[in-house]
C-alpha cells in the first residue's frame, strides 16, 4: 500500500456495503439518500457498490456515479454469482472500521444510519428488525413468507434473530476476521459472528415499498433455498469450539 493511503484508510470510519442485480432505477436516488444521511455526521465514509452482472443498465449508471464521487467505489462480476458473493466482495474490498450492508432497493432507510453507530458503541453487531415497518413497504405474501422463514431458521438454528432476512447491518470490522465464505451465508453473519464470540443486538429500520424495479426473492428462495444453509449453520454451532490463550512464552 503506497504510504500517501494510510492515513486516508486509518482515517476511514464507515463504509457502506451495497450489493447490486438489475437495479438501474434506484441507483441514483440511493446514492443521493446516502449523502443526505451521512454527510451531516462529519465523518469519512465510503460506498462499495458490487454489480452481479446485471442485465440492465446498472453497471453503466454504477460507472457514472463513481466517475463523480472518489467515495463511490463500484466493481462488477464477470458472471452472475448471487447477493451472498455480492455481499462478501463487498466487504472484502471495503476500508472503514465500521462496516454497513445494505439493499439497492432503496427499501432499507439510509436516515437510520446513526441509529445504527449509536448502538456500536455498546455492540460489535447491530442488525436492523423490520417487525414493526413491514407492513409499510411490502405485500402481504412477503410479510408471511419472511415470517415463516424467520420462525424456521431460528427453530433449528436455536436463535431468537426478529428479522434474520432483513440484511441491513452494521458491525465492526473485526466481526469478518476468522469468517470462511459459502454461498447464503448474507442470511446468517449474526449467527456467524456469535459463533465468534462477538455481541449481536437488533434496532427496529424503516421498511419503504421498493422504490424501482421487482424483487428477487420469494417464499422459494426466502426458506426452501436456504435450507442447506441453515443446516450447515447448525451444524457448525454444535461442533465448533473457542479458545483463548492465557499466556505464552518465548
Amino acid at each position: 500500500m503506497p504510504a500517501s493511503e494510510a492515513p486516508m484508510l486509518d482515517a476511514l470510519t464507515l463504509s457502506l456495503v451495497i450489493p447490486c442485480y438489475n437495479e438501474e432505477g434506484s441507483l441514483r436516488p440511493l446514492v443521493a439518500a446516502i449523502r443526505e444521511a451521512v454527510e451531516p455526521l462529519n465523518l469519512p465514509y465510503e460506498v462499495v457498490i458490487t454489480d452481479d452482472c446485471s442485465t440492465d443498465r446498472s453497471w453503466e449508471i454504477l460507472k457514472e456515479l463513481a466517475a463523480g464521487d472518489p467515495r463511490i467505489r463500484v466493481q462488477r462480476f464477470a458472471f452472475n454469482c448471487g447477493e451472498s458473493a455480492a455481499s462478501w466482495a463487498g466487504l472484502k474490498a471495503a476500508r472503514g472500521r465500521y462496516l454497513a450492508t445494505l439493499d439497492a432497493d432503496l427499501q432499507n432507510d439510509p436516515r437510520d444510519l446513526p441509529k445504527f453507530l449509536a448502538a456500536l458503541e455498546r455492540f460489535d453487531c447491530v442488525c436492523g428488525t423490520r417487525v414493526e415497518s413491514r407492513g409499510a413497504g411490502d405485500s402481504w405474501v412477503r410479510i408471511a413468507s419472511s415470517r415463516i422463514a424467520n420462525w424456521v431458521r431460528n427453530r433449528l438454528s436455536g436463535e431468537q434473530i426478529s428479522d434474520a432476512g432483513c440484511t441491513y447491518r452494521a458491525f465492526r470490522r473485526e466481526c469478518m476476521g476468522e469468517l470462511k465464505f459459502f454461498k447464503g451465508m448474507h442470511r446468517f453473519l449474526p449467527t456467524l459472528f456469535k459463533l465468534e464470540g462477538f455481541t449481536v443486538t437488533e434496532i427496529p429500520v424503516t421498511n419503504h415499498p421498493r422504490f424501482a424495479g421487482r424483487s428477487h426473492y420469494g417464499v422459494w428462495n426466502r426458506l426452501f433455498a436456504s435450507f442447506y444453509d441453515l443446516l450447515a449453520v447448525r451444524w457448525m454451532k454444535r461442533r465448533m469450539f473457542r479458545y483463548q490463550i492465557a499466556e505464552r512464552i518465548n
